[in-house]
């Protein structure tokens, strides 16, 4: 493929997505643009060299990692200043998306160079499109806490929200945190595991956490590769069924309990359900 050096811009970052899994998703324009900067800002050099190789494209490399973006960011923007065009790239997928990138982003369009997108797949909106949950409204976490004790805090916090919930999770820790997705949210929740996207042995598994959980737990298999965790937002507080009985039961509790152990409490002594009344305290809370 020839390259029209027109199409690239002297002092131009180049934000450029890549294939998530599949090397048929590689743009036209990802592959011009990144044979025609002047050098490609990567986050894993040796990774980034195959796919160029893949692509029979010769390209400068520097590396931006989360680990030296601080002090790679000032180089950079001189640079872009100096007149040279930058592509930033991460692994996988679009550059900033849980990935480095933000700091020389933030960097260069303070210093006034144009910042420009190439385009391209995100795993989040690739595994948002094929999982059958609301799509109108969403909230993309990326990655979860790793320890327990975090992960399950911040779960809480989200256990309200009415919004399609993302998450991304690796192999190492899917297992532990569908178990407190369960134990947080509600195993009743609907949500959908979506491993390795593109790829061969691409999988996209829906139901309910509690079932989501038994299915990880029965084929080994199933907790290998990359996940994008997708749950349904909680009931919207109007559509909850939550009446004006259990909503003063409720709010007398608040004034004494924190907000979980209340919705429990509430649950017992009214038979509302326990996910619903935690998602009306949490609008009493914030209201």
């Amino acid at each position: 493929m020839s390259i029209q050096a027109a199409a690239i811009e002297k002092g131009v970052l180049y934000v450029v997505a890549t294939p998530i899994g599949n090397l048929g998703d590689m743009s036209p324009r990802a592959r011009e643009v990144l044979a025609a900067v002047d050098r490609v800002a990567a986050e894993d050099t040796r990774r980034t060299g195959a796919l160029l190789t893949h692509f029979g494209i010769k390209a400068r490399q520097i590396s931006l990692h989360e680990h030296n973006e601080l002090e790679q960011v000032p180089a950079l923007v001189a640079r872009l200043e100096a007149g040279e065009s930058i592509a930033l790239v991460s692994d996988a997928g679009t550059p900033l998306i849980s990935d480095p990138g933000y700091r020389l982003v933030a960097a260069a369009r303070a210093a006034g160079i144009r910042v420009s997108p190439v385009p391209g797949p995100v795993a989040a909106m690739a595994a948002l499109s094929v999982s059958g949950l609301p799509s109108d409204r969403f909230v993309f976490e990326g990655f979860l806490p790793a320890k327990g004790g975090a992960r399950r805090q911040r779960l809480e916090a989200l256990a309200g929200d009415p919004r399609t919930l993302i998450f991304y999770e690796s192999s190492h820790r899917i297992a532990a945190c569908l178990d407190d997705m369960a134990a947080v949210l509600g195993g009743e929740r609907r949500a959908v595991v979506a491993r390795e996207l593109t790829k061969t042995f691409e999988q996209v598994q829906d139901g309910h956490l509690a079932e989501l959980v038994a299915w990880l737990a029965s084929n080994e298999d199933h907790g290998k590769g990359e996940f994008v965790v997708l749950v349904a937002g909680a009931p919207e507080a109007s559509d909850a069924g939550v009446g004006p009985e259990a909503q003063r039961v409720l709010r007398l509790l608040l004034e004494e309990l924190p907000v979980k152990k209340a919705a429990k409490l509430a649950a017992e002594i009214t038979g509302v359900g326990k996910n619903l009344l935690y998602a009306r305290a949490v609008e009493m809370k914030s209201g």
